[in-house]
């Protein structure tokens, strides 16, 4: 028996995708659709409505950085529709989320993701993180605003 499917295709568009039901595999580039929807059914166990194939040929590219040419190989992928309600476990992308209180009262939030890095927010009790400043103690607008009125008091645009 050959190997079809020869791993799941995991990008930021087949995250989106697998939202909706649609997962993706790089496949055996012989592989037909029938053979396709047989080998997902049997190995996760799922009910598979259509399948969508995409046959992408070799390219031969350059690199500014590097001599010479390189070969990116030919490959072939499955896009599968799955029956509504129905995941598959490779594409779940589990987030745990856990929430620390320190000693100087600020509350630390992490959020972890498998595919993703870790994301961490921190809040402070009573004091607000963004501080502004009078527009007099602003260095920029203030400066723009001297320039203009001197400008001004020149004689002013030219029209």
């Amino acid at each position: 028996m050959k190997i079809i499917l020869k791993k799941p295709l995991i990008t930021e568009k087949s995250n989106k995708l697998s939202k909706v039901g649609v997962f993706t595999f790089l496949v055996e580039k012989s592989a037909r659709k029938d053979e396709i929807r047989k080998a997902v059914e049997e190995k996760f166990e799922v009910k598979v409505i259509a399948v969508r194939t995409a046959n992408f040929i070799a390219k031969t590219k350059s690199q500014r950085s590097r001599k010479g040419y390189f070969t990116v190989p030919e490959y072939k992928k499955a896009m599968v529709l799955l029956k509504k309600g129905q995941k598959i476990g490779l594409f779940a992308q589990e987030s745990v989320e856990a929430e620390v209180t320190t000693a100087e009262s600020a509350t630390i939030k992490e959020k972890k993701s498998l595919l993703k890095g870790t994301k961490v927010k921190i809040e402070k009790s009573g004091k607000s993180q963004e501080s502004r400043l009078p527009k007099a103690e602003q260095g920029d607008d203030g400066q723009a605003r001297v320039k203009n009125e001197k400008k001004q008091k020149k004689g002013g645009d030219k029209i």
